[in-house]
């Protein structure tokens, strides 16, 4: 499934497998949690050379329903996104996205955040909901403590994780077809902010086998400095042969982070939602476009940006689409920034290829932040909520 081409340092740059074609790594996943990217047509995503994008298990079960998905031909055709697809477990929000919820070693009952619903997920559950829904990757249930959990919680979140993980893969495991035929289940380690809980959960994730591993319970509430001292921690113990994925993560300077520690998989909100809510990422840093500041600037959202928005628009259109209400604003300023995410992605791997990793991360954040230690004033919204 994963192919490594070249490793400068612990950086790494692949190609992973899949039923619906091959991506590059290390890669970011555009999250169409509902089964699009928010203002992008599947014609826009591949015109910015889209490869890969992350679907949610928890939303598409609620709506349209996995089984209506499945009648009609799986989350491909019914999308007409032709590449490849990962879905998250949902177990991140049916913890997070309700107020009524009970937690159990069999699984977890949760209230729907549309009608209010009772529905229950077990790790046999989500498995089957995945493949009815049709990712090539699809990962196993898992409980994801909060940063503000104990650490006996955050243990026995860990050791349900590792129970489940061993449901799950034996439910996959049944020979029953999957849509489409060969796709691959992730394990997620988890194990809160300590080093001891985390080995342990690699340990049982490797105790099981599986053709990927991520890396779970990170970007939800923990400072920039933790997160960095548990992917420094965690990478390293997975497999060298299988990806390693990073969940729900980040901001630019975090996957550079996480990819000098040998991460090769990346998915985040980031991107779409800031666009909507009026930040543009650009090669010299966010700007909040939406500021009255911009309001005669007739300048590119980004000078350095070669996507088709730069060339043919200006800040100040975008800032008056945006303030009238005009969802076109809001989907070129979405176009964009997942522009400018790939071409970072694009751009990593190069300096990976090249041997010079080091030094294409030092220059991308000096330019960004201004120097390159320096943590710049951002809006800290959390990326792992959904799209």
């Amino acid at each position: 499934m994963f192919h490594c081409h070249a490793v400068d340092g612990a950086a790494r740059s692949g190609t992973v497998t899949t039923p619906h074609g091959r991506f590059a790594t290390p890669a970011f996943m555009p999250v169409g949690t509902g089964g699009a990217i928010k203002g992008l047509t599947v014609d826009q995503l591949n015109s910015v050379d889209a490869e890969i994008i992350l679907a949610n298990t928890y939303h598409l079960y609620l709506r349209p329903g996995h089984e209506r998905i499945a009648r009609l031909g799986g989350l491909g055709e019914f999308t007409g996104w032709r590449k490849p697809t990962l879905t998250d477990s949902g177990g991140y929000q049916v913890l997070s996205l309700s107020n009524k919820v009970k937690i159990s070693e069999d699984g977890v009952t949760f209230a729907s955040i549309h009608d209010g619903s009772s529905h229950f997920f077990s790790p046999e559950r989500a498995i089957d909901i995945q493949r009815a829904i049709g990712a090539d990757i699809i990962m196993c249930f898992d409980h994801c403590p909060p940063a503000t959990a104990d650490r006996e919680y955050a243990r026995r979140a860990m050791k349900r994780t590792s129970a489940w993980a061993r449901r799950c893969r034996g439910r996959f495991d049944l020979g029953e077809l999957s849509q489409p035929l060969g796709a691959a289940l992730f394990g997620i380690a988890q194990g809160w902010l300590d080093t001891e809980l985390r080995r342990e959960s690699v340990e049982d994730l490797l105790a099981i086998g599986f053709p990927g591993y991520a890396i779970g319970g990170l970007a939800v509430g923990e400072s920039k400095e933790v997160m960095e001292e548990m992917v420094a921690f965690t990478a390293p113990l997975l497999p060298a042969d299988k990806p390693r994925y990073l969940m729900g993560v980040g901001y630019p300077d975090d996957i550079l982070m996480a990819v000098s520690y040998g991460v090769d998989m990346f998915d985040c909100v980031l991107p779409t939602r800031s666009a909507r809510t009026g930040l543009l990422f650009t090669s010299s840093g966010p700007i909040v476009y939406r500021n009255a500041s911009f309001a005669d600037d007739a300048t590119p959202p980004d000078p350095a940006c070669a996507c088709a928005v730069c060339q043919r628009h200006s800040r100040a259109y975008l800032r008056h689409l945006f303030n009238q209400g005009d969802i076109t604003g809001l989907s070129l300023a979405t176009y964009h920034n997942v522009w400018f995410y790939l071409e970072l992605m694009r751009n990593i791997r190069a300096s990976i290829r090249e041997g010079r990793f080091a030094e294409f991360r030092k220059a991308f954040l000096t330019r960004y932040h201004g120097v390159y230690d320096g943590a710049a004033a951002r809006e800290r919204e959390s990326p792992r909520l959904d799209d």
